[in-house]
């Protein structure tokens, strides 16, 4: 819950909340965060899609959404749950190691790769367009 006292924003008197000694706070609408989300998976799913199909993967883009799916929750489950730390990036790479050998019928040691270069091309991206939470 966002805490401090509401105040008027110098555009269009929309309020706003004062964060921590009187410093302004961004409040964002639900449409907006619901917005970049569907960017953000949308970005996601393509950068998967193209980096297994680079590796042989024969599967559809529904199978790299449902992929990006599947890191967004694991990583925000494990880094809710564990914190942000290595303990919890380092658990939550390996479950989803897991979901991509599942999804794309593949071994593990071709699972990490195409996940190395996944988390290489969207970090590169990240800096961008918006990406989801965890490894894409």
């Amino acid at each position: 819950m966002l805490r401090g006292r509401r105040c008027l924003s110098p555009v269009a008197g929309i309020p706003r909340l004062m964060g921590y000694k009187d410093k302004p706070c961004i409040m964002v609408s639900n449409v907006s965060v619901l917005l970049y989300f569907i960017v953000a998976l949308i970005i996601s799913t393509v950068i998967i899609y193209y980096v297994a199909k680079f590796f042989g993967a024969k599967d559809s883009l529904t199978t790299a959404l449902i992929a990006a799916l599947i890191g967004t929750a694991v990583y925000t489950i494990f880094y809710y749950v564990l914190g942000q730390g290595l303990i919890a990036a380092f658990i939550a790479g390996i479950v989803w190691l897991l979901a991509l050998q599942k999804l794309y019928t593949i071994g593990w040691f071709k699972a990490l790769i195409i996940a190395v270069f996944i988390w290489i091309v969207t970090s590169v991206a990240g800096w961008f367009l918006p990406t989801l939470t965890g490894p894409i």
